[in-house]
């Protein structure tokens, strides 16, 4: 199932971590976690979320605040009945968990090209096997998942086409155009639009979309710390000016939440 990063054969477990054919080995790191991204492959000492981003998120995230998000996935994770499922971005760890309750008899990995957000994730469940990893190169075998699940993160099309078994699809979870709108709002002189299905046009040949829906609600944040770990976890939190943050920070702020999930099947040819 597990590839090795550098040459792509097999990798098996033995005493202290995994070692494919060739030789190249990978200790499992006392958290739980392998590490199978190469210094090679990094674009920085520690790419991905640093601590403080890791920990604004886990603290928003267990204060329930997107918990409607967390079981609605959970359950259309559950519909697809996969054998093998991957989270790809996975963070803390937060939306793995509400998978792997769902998929108790399913084998599931998970893989952040973070390591900080890895260490937090290995917490919350030990069955999943965490990784830290690229999106761009996933350690898993060809044809090996039957469900991936990409959540408020990037995606390589490509690579997911070639991790996925025929009949396997992408459930993908992201914001649509009223997400957070009054955060932006607050935030900026002119709101930018976009177009909430600028990435069906991206689905390679071999993938269709089978099912999509929406959930949308009214979250009311009423303390300075759940406005500033919102902040945090999203890239307004760098992009807008230091004076309109703490401006949101400072009172109390209803937010719509919209948030879509698009099934996209591969053919089972």
């Amino acid at each position: 199932m597990l590839i090795c990063p550098l040459c792509h054969l097999l990798l098996n477990p033995g005493d202290s971590g995994l070692t494919c054919a060739n030789r190249h080995s990978f200790d499992r790191a006392r958290q739980g976690y392998y590490n199978l991204l190469p210094v090679q492959f990094k674009n920085s000492r520690e790419p991905g979320d640093n601590p403080a981003m890791v920990e604004a998120r886990r603290r928003f995230l267990d204060g329930g605040h997107y918990a409607p998000l967390a079981k609605r996935l959970a359950e259309l994770a559950a519909n697809y009945q996969p054998e093998t499922w991957l989270d790809i971005g996975c963070g803390e760890g937060y939306y793995t968990q509400q998978i792997a309750e769902a998929l108790p008899a399913a084998e599931g990995y998970a893989l952040d090209i973070s390591r900080e957000a890895v260490k937090q994730a290995c917490r919350r469940n030990k069955q999943v096997n965490w990784l830290v990893a690229s999106m761009a190169r996933v350690p898993l075998a060809d044809a090996s998942c039957d469900l991936l699940a990409s959540v408020f993160s990037p995606l390589d099309w490509q690579e997911a086409v070639r991790l996925l078994a025929p009949g396997g699809g992408l459930l993908r979870m992201g914001p649509t155009r009223q997400h957070l709108y009054e955060l932006r709002e607050k935030l900026y002189d002119q709101v930018r639009d976009y177009d909430d299905e600028k990435h069906l046009t991206l689905i390679p040949h071999g993938m269709h979309l089978a099912h999509s829906e929406t959930l949308e609600f009214p979250l009311q944040l009423q303390t300075a710390e759940a406005r500033a770990d919102l902040l945090a976890m999203t890239p307004h939190g760098w992009r807008a000016s230091a004076e309109r943050r703490a401006a949101v920070i400072a009172e109390d702020l209803e937010v719509t939440v919209s948030i879509r999930y698009d099934w996209i099947q591969r053919s089972t040819i």
